[in-house]
């Protein structure tokens, strides 16, 4: 059985905020439905991605800037940083864990710079949405066998 992840939802208090914003990031708006006063659903899809995300009113009962680590898989993480600064987008510097495996939540054990040896998986940068919901870029250079 095949099960694919497609849409996450990401809770935000202004939708034309937010949809301004994830239209700088640089994700490509597939709708806008208004449904009336009190339900609207956007959804975008981050380029080469097969998920979107969607932002709204009335389509969740989550905070808004609850999300957080939100992953997005880039070759280079320092040219993606540098894109999404040039996009107006307010990105961290580039760090890599002291466990070396995954990102702790919050800053905890960031080192500053990627990953040493720039293994795969190994390096990060993060940045938030006006609402304050958490994104990550991960360093993907090549994917583990069976991905």
């Amino acid at each position: 059985m095949d099960m694919k992840l497609e849409v996450v939802v990401v809770p935000v208090s202004d939708v034309d905020r937010a949809k301004a914003f994830y239209e700088a990031l640089g994700f490509r708006m597939d709708i806008d439905h208004v449904g009336g006063d009190d339900f609207r659903v956007v959804q975008f899809t981050p380029p080469g991605s097969q998920c979107s995300i969607i932002i709204g009113t009335g389509i969740t009962t989550a905070g808004p800037g609850s999300t957080q680590g939100l992953q997005l898989v880039v070759t280079d993480i320092e040219a993606a940083r540098s894109e999404l600064i040039d996009r107006g987008i307010d990105v961290g510097d580039v760090f890599h864990d002291a466990g070396g495996v995954f990102h702790h939540a919050g800053t905890e054990g960031r080192v500053a710079g990627p990953d040493p040896e720039r293994r795969s998986y190994g390096s990060f940068a993060s940045f938030a949405d006006p609402d304050g919901n958490g994104w990550v870029l991960q360093e993907v250079r090549t994917r583990a066998p069976g991905r």
